[in-house]
């Protein structure tokens, strides 16, 4: 019975500290999207493309 406390300790030290990382990592940009403003007039021309193709 008392490795069921021990494992409930355990997982709860272990949810804090990925829910801290992961409050950390919005916190300090992580994930800030740089990649796609850089490409997304190439995607806005396929998708141009592709609509007027069906059209036709």
């Amino acid at each position: 019975m008392g490795v069921i406390y021990i494992l409930i300790a355990v997982s709860i030290f272990v949810a804090v500290s990925f829910f801290i990382a992961f409050v950390y990592a919005v916190k300090t940009g992580q994930f800030e999207d740089s990649y796609t403003p850089s490409v997304r007039m190439l995607f806005e021309d396929e998708i141009v493309i592709k609509k007027t193709k069906t059209n036709k």
